[in-house]
């Protein structure tokens, strides 16, 4: 009898062991990172995001993904494809209202919000040898305008627009990466690129080491012309680029970091605690986060806030 009990006691102990590996599997947690193209700005910081994320979420499987940036990153978001999201202000407004020209054939209503982060400028980059010296200038020429529906090219689209030009007024037009469009020019493949990216973004760094560039102004009044709130006027400071003696005026546009609606209260809010306390990593990462100011991120988003995010605003006094 006892030899009988001894072994159920072991069958019970290896029973509950399975039972707890099992619910232990069942609460493992995934956040992905999804970023943008291995030579923007997004993708280094979301590298150092999940670096950070991986210290304070122990339970989590941390993973970071590169992407085509903006618009598939909120389609991923929605269909629950990821964790946590970079996103343009302006592609942010189109998925939340729906907008098929931009990639969202219907409402994203998933979204959430979890802060905004630093600006994008919107830097239209030429040869110094292709003769580009204004926007206008652009006509008849090779452009490389980003991936397709990409943040980058939303926003070529609308600077475009607005400085009185189409695609079919190029020479021609390429829906390239930041590396690839480099990689095009340094080859005189291409004439110019469009690159909406935080200051001193590397691509563009690279491109200037390796020949002469035409930093071209994007005026005030043709930001204007754009109509939309989320485009800023702003200006790329002398000597960001080699070669770029000069202030050059252009567009701005806001950065956020979003979630779904669907991730955990707790997650959200550890994640968003973590990038506010920890803003020296990113800036290690890229200069780019230098521009992360705790006290406006919580404010203007076109997409709620996820609860998790409002609950870390209200904790700092920031949000009332």
């Amino acid at each position: 009898m006892t030899r009988f009990l001894r072994m159920g006691a072991l069958w019970l102990a290896a029973a509950g062991c399975v039972l707890t590996s099992g619910l232990a599997l069942a609460q493992a947690s995934f956040v992905t990172v999804l970023t943008g193209g291995t030579s923007g700005v997004y993708y280094p910081l979301g590298v150092a995001l999940s670096q950070l994320y991986a210290k304070a979420l122990p339970g989590a499987r941390v993973s970071v993904q590169a992407t085509k940036a903006s618009a598939e990153n909120l389609n991923l978001i929605e269909a629950g494809r990821g964790e946590i999201a970079f996103t343009l202000g302006d592609a942010l407004s189109d998925a939340w209202r729906g907008n098929a020209e931009a990639g969202f054939p219907k409402p994203l209503k998933k979204l959430r919000t979890v802060a905004g982060i630093y600006a994008n400028y919107i830097q239209v980059v030429a040869s110094a040898d292709s003769g580009i010296r204004t926007l206008a200038d652009l006509k008849g020429k090779r452009l490389s305008v980003g991936a397709p529906k990409s943040g980058t090219e939303l926003n070529a689209r609308a600077i475009l627009k607005a400085a009185g030009l189409a695609y079919a007024d190029l020479g021609k037009v390429e829906y390239l990466g930041f590396g690839e469009s480099v990689e095009l020019m340094k080859n005189r493949q291409l004439d110019a690129t469009v690159q909406s990216a935080g200051l001193g973004v590397s691509s563009l760094r690279d491109l200037a080491t390796a020949m002469r560039i035409v930093v071209v102004p994007v005026p005030p009044e043709v930001v204007a012309r754009v109509g939309d709130p989320a485009y800023q006027v702003a200006s790329i400071p002398a000597r960001t680029y080699d070669g770029q003696e000069a202030d050059v005026p252009t567009a701005a546009v806001q950065n956020y970091l979003v979630t779904s609606e669907a991730v955990p209260a707790d997650e959200v809010y550890a994640m968003t605690k973590t990038l506010f306390t920890n803003l020296p990593a990113l800036v290690a990462a890229h200069s780019a986060a230098k521009g992360i100011s705790p006290e406006h991120a919580y404010k203007g988003a076109p997409v709620p806030l996820h609860p998790g995010a409002e609950r870390y605003w209200r904790e700092t006094g920031l949000l009332k």
